[in-house]
Order: structure tokens, then C-alpha cells, then sequence
């Protein structure tokens, strides 16, 4: 329940503090739901399984805010040699909690406070009555394109949002706002570019999260060592560090630690309460903090190749699925592990890399002694349109990255591979069944017999086993073998399915036999991966 506070003219002020208020869901150890402060959160989350949240998105905030309470706090390991061992600390993120529950005179925890509002920009507040608009811009799932020159009736409607899901949705804004022009009007407000969306920092790429058994466990190894101070919090954008003006675009500002790279206001924010403070009816969001990243931020991130031969960090696709780059996550493990240099546990590869690898190798079918699991969340947009959200769960078990990068690269090879030939079998379908094809009907036609997004849809359960399996030790290139003649049947299946549709005389049939051998000769040649042909790489 918000509290409230008597003004000088007698009014009353709503106001809500996290530390205090349920406003984060998280499962128990027996699975039941629960309501907590963050102060809770952070005691009990050795008695916790994970967050719950409406989106992926969701839950990675409210993990990143959660790090910077803790780097904020100094609870955190100083070295990469005390690392490991601390990951094991059952309750260690207590003093994390005992420190959030204190009231320090300089620190405002207030999401209502009316100079120093909790993660928002209070020099909006002679703009929000005017130019603010309802609850649903706050959300990045609702909002749709929210450029001020389209119709925003949506944006309009007064359903109230509960003040909990605001706290998470300002929250997921400073982490995953995409990139676009605002609805707000610069001319009339605090300037030109605060129209001017940029990308948030988890915006644009993946981030990979390591889970383990317990939220407690989770939480700490995702914390970096940090020999010294780790940086303050940025409660407010009016208070603590300077921030951005809107009348030019500044360069990215340094980043002073993790507390403030974890922290940070992507974007100015302004939540108008309702009366009893229990919800928000108003927001004005603009453009936020721009940051100066350099690899040292990026802790997380791993490099890819795109199709055009550059290399960046791996990125949401709405056409290319993160489990098919999965084997980027193992091959930064195992090239920490057998690096030569000095493993000071910088990035979250070289920290699992310090796990020292069981002596022994699981049996076939046998857990391994620690399980960890790599969680990769991104957003889908265009331009400040949210598409659809991404998340994936690989599975990690120190000393078999090398066996787990394998699995996942050949993994990947395969199931590239036999959508390239199912490609090419839709094409040989499409040249017989069409003598004479009209140019611009070329591209749906070829659609009527391509069996690809069938294939890729299919193929992640398999991928899925497949990588479970190495987990648990059984044969990689007997897995590999099997995952194989899974994938290949399972293509063929769709290709013939897709290609019922044509007619039931000689033709159709001329159409089905050409399709299918392209199919089968596309496998059979030496170029393919080994195992579609039944061999071993």
C-alpha cells in the first residue's frame, strides 16, 4: 500500500519507496509466487528461484537493478581468485539488503518525490500535465511507434497503471528503450533533441546472463570482482553526477563504475500518481543519458559475424533465432580457459572460466557437479516499435565448453545446411511446375514449396536435446549423428508436406520426385556436414 504525506496547503502527496513496497514477483523454492520489497528480494534470494516478470525484458531490469544496489553497496567479491568461492556464499548478498533498508540523508528511494523523483527527470514536471499521455507509453511492449506525427489515441487512454508494474516498465525503458523520435515536442519543453531517442544500452544486442539454482546464486555470478569503489547509483537525474542538456547532442558521458553503468537513466522519465499514489495515469518519457562504453561495460557481450563480414555484438533477429550463434557463448569460455595471460575475471566468459573443470568427466546421463545455465534476452524492434521479445537457455558446465562448443557450432552447421538444400529443392520444385513463370510471380511461387521456416521452427527441440545431452557427458559425435538424421527426416517430412498441394496427375508427380532428389542429392555430397551422410566429422 503507498503511503502519503501531508503538503503545506493540506494536500496529500502520495509516495512509494521500493526498499519498502512489494513490487517485484519472484518464485519460491517450492515454486509459489511471491510479492517482495527489494530489501526482500536481496535477503531472501537464497530462499528464492528467479524473478518473475511479464516479459524477459522485464526480468533482466529488475537483475540490473538489483547489481547495481549490490556493486552500490560493496557487496561484491575483490578478486577474480575470491570469485568462485563467493558464488557459494549462501546469504551473501545480505549485506546488500542491510545496507538498501538504511535511510542515508543524501539517497531519495521515493517514486513520487516531487524534486527528486526515483529513476526519473523531475524537469519535466511543467510539461507532464500538458504534453505527458497515458500510462501505456511507459510500457515498451504497448506503445507501438511513439513519434508525435501518428495517431497516439491509445497513448491517450487514463487506465490507470499499478504503481509495481510502472516501477518494472521505467525500469525496462532505461535498459531496452529502442531507438526513434519520442512523442514529446522539444520546442515547447527542454529542447530540440530531447525528441531524439537513442538506443539504450542493452538496446541493440543480446545479454547473456548466467543463471544458477538460486536467485542469490544468479545474482552473484553476474557480479564482477572489483578491487575498488564500484560507483554510486543514479537515483534521480537532478542529483549526483552532471547530465546531458537537450539543446545539441553531447558525447557519451564516462561511465564511473558498475553501480552507474547498472543504473543509469536511459531515458528522462516523469510518472504522474493518482491520487492515493496505488497507480500512475500520466508519462512524459524523452530522450536519457548517453554513455561512453567501452569493452570493460560490454562484460557480457560476445562477438559475431554478420553476413556482410563485420563483427559486432550478437543482436536480437526477428529471422535468426540465438541459438543458432550459441556456440559464440562456449567458444569465449574455452578461449578463457586456455588462454595464457592473466584471467582477472573481467568479462562473465573468463569468470566461468575460473570454475576449475571436474576431475572427471560425467558419466553418460549424469549431471554434471555444477550446472549452470546461459540466458540470452534481446529486443526486436524497429526503430521505437517493439517487435517481439527473444530469450534463450543454453546450457554450461565448466570444463566442457570445448565439447559444448562443438555440439552447438556442428549444431548450427547442420541445420544451416539443410535449409540451404531445402531452398534449392523449392527452387527445382519451381522450375517444373511453372514452364512459363511471370517474372513478379517468381518469388510466391518458390514461397508455395519452401519448407525453411517450418524447418527452423522445428529444429530448435532437437538443438535443445542436443545440447543437453553433451551436458550430461554422453558422446558429442554420437549425439551429433542423431541430431543429424532427426533434422534431416524432419525437413524432408515438410518439403513433401509442402508439396502435397500440387495435383495428383504427372506433372505434380514430375514436380515432387525433381524436388525431393534435390533434396537428398543436396545431402549426399561431399560438401555437406559429415553426419547428414551418416559419417563422422
Amino acid at each position: 500500500m503507498a503511503e502519503s504525506r501531508a503538503l503545506h496547503d493540506g494536500a496529500i502527496r502520495p509516495r512509494w519507496d521500493p526498499r519498502k513496497e512489494p513490487c517485484v514477483a519472484a518464485l519460491t523454492l517450492h515454486n509459489q509466487r511471491v510479492d517482495l520489497s527489494l530489501v526482500e528480494v536481496l535477503h531472501d534470494a537464497d530462499e528464492l528461484l528467479t524473478l518473475e516478470g511479464s516479459t524477459p525484458g522485464e526480468r533482466v531490469a529488475v537483475l540490473e537493478f538489483l547489481l547495481a544496489i549490490c556493486f552500490a553497496s560493496g557487496t561484491y567479491p575483490k578478486s577474480a581468485d575470491e570469485w568462485p568461492g563467493w558464488v557459494d556464499e549462501k546469504h551473501a548478498l545480505r549485506p546488500a539488503a542491510a545496507w538498501l533498508a538504511e535511510d542515508r540523508e543524501n539517497e531519495v528511494w521515493d517514486l513520487f518525490h516531487p524534486t527528486e523523483p526515483l529513476g526519473q527527470n523531475s524537469l519535466l514536471a511543467p510539461f507532464l500535465d500538458e504534453h505527458g499521455a497515458g500510462p501505456a507509453q511507459l510500457v515498451i511492449e504497448q506503445v507501438g511507434d511513439y513519434s508525435q506525427f501518428f495517431d497516439h489515441h491509445h497513448l491517450e487512454h487514463p487506465s490507470p497503471l499499478p504503481v509495481a508494474d510502472a516501477f518494472r516498465a521505467m525500469l525496462t525503458q532505461h535498459v531496452y528503450g529502442p531507438a526513434g523520435r519520442a512523442r514529446i515536442s522539444g520546442k515547447e519543453t527542454l529542447g530540440p533533441t530531447i525528441t531524439n531517442l537513442a538506443a539504450t544500452r542493452l538496446g541493440t544486442r543480446i545479454r547473456v546472463i548466467a543463471l544458477g539454482s538460486t536467485l542469490g546464486e544468479t545474482l552473484r555470478l553476474n557480479l564482477a570482482p572489483v578491487s575498488g569503489p564500484a560507483g554510486e547509483l543514479n537515483l534521480s537525474w537532478t542529483v549526483g553526477k552532471p547530465r546531458r542538456g537537450f539543446k545539441s547532442k553531447p558525447d557519451g558521458r564516462p561511465v564511473s563504475g558498475l553501480a552507474d553503468l547498472h543504473s543509469y537513466l536511459g531515458r528522462s522519465i516523469l510518472l504522474r500518481p493518482t491520487p492515493t499514489g496505488e497507480a500512475v495515469d500520466r508519462v512524459l518519457l524523452g530522450a536519457g543519458e548517453l554513455l561512453s562504453l567501452k569493452d570493460e561495460h560490454l562484460q557480457d557481450a560476445v562477438a559475431v559475424k554478420r553476413a556482410d563480414g563485420t563483427v559486432k555484438p550478437l543482436w536480437a533477429s526477428a529471422t535468426r533465432a540465438v541459438w543458432r550463434d550459441a556456440h559464440a557463448l562456449y567458444a569465449a569460455v574455452d578461449r578463457a580457459r586456455s588462454s595464457h595471460g592473466t584471467n582477472d575475471g573481467a568479462t562473465l566468459y573468463q569468470r566461468l572460466a575460473l570454475f576449475p573443470p571436474e576431475d572427471v568427466a560425467p558419466e553418460p546421463g549424469q549431471q554434471p557437479a555444477r550446472r549452470i545455465q546461459l540466458w540470452t534476452v534481446g529486443l526486436v524492434a524497429k526503430q521505437t516499435t517493439a517487435i517481439s521479445w527473444v530469450d534463450g537457455v543454453f546450457p554450461f558446465a565448466p570444463g566442457l565448453e570445448a565439447a559444448l562448443y562443438l555440439a552447438s557450432f556442428r549444431g548450427s552447421q547442420i541445420a544451416e545446411y539443410v535449409a540451404a538444400a531445402l531452398g534449392k529443392a523449392a527452387y527445382a520444385a519451381w522450375t517444373v511446375a511453372y514452364a512459363n513463370p511471370k517474372p513478379g510471380d517468381k518469388a510466391s511461387q518458390i514461397a508455395r514449396f519452401d519448407a525453411r521456416a517450418r524447418h527452423w521452427a522445428a529444429t530448435r527441440e532437437p538443438f535443445d536435446l542436443l545440447m543437453d545431452e553433451t551436458t550430461l557427458g554422453e558422446p558429442v559425435q554420437e549425439s551429433l549423428l542423431d541430431y543429424a538424421a532427426t533434422v534431416a527426416a524432419a525437413a524432408r517430412k515438410f518439403l513433401t508436406e509442402c508439396l502435397d498441394s500440387l495435383p495428383r496427375n504427372a506433372q505434380g508427380a514430375k514436380t515432387q520426385a525433381a524436388a525431393l532428389q534435390r533434396f537428398d542429392d543436396e545431402l549426399a555430397l561431399a560438401k555437406a556436414p559429415a553426419e547428414l551422410r551418416g559419417e563422422t566429422a
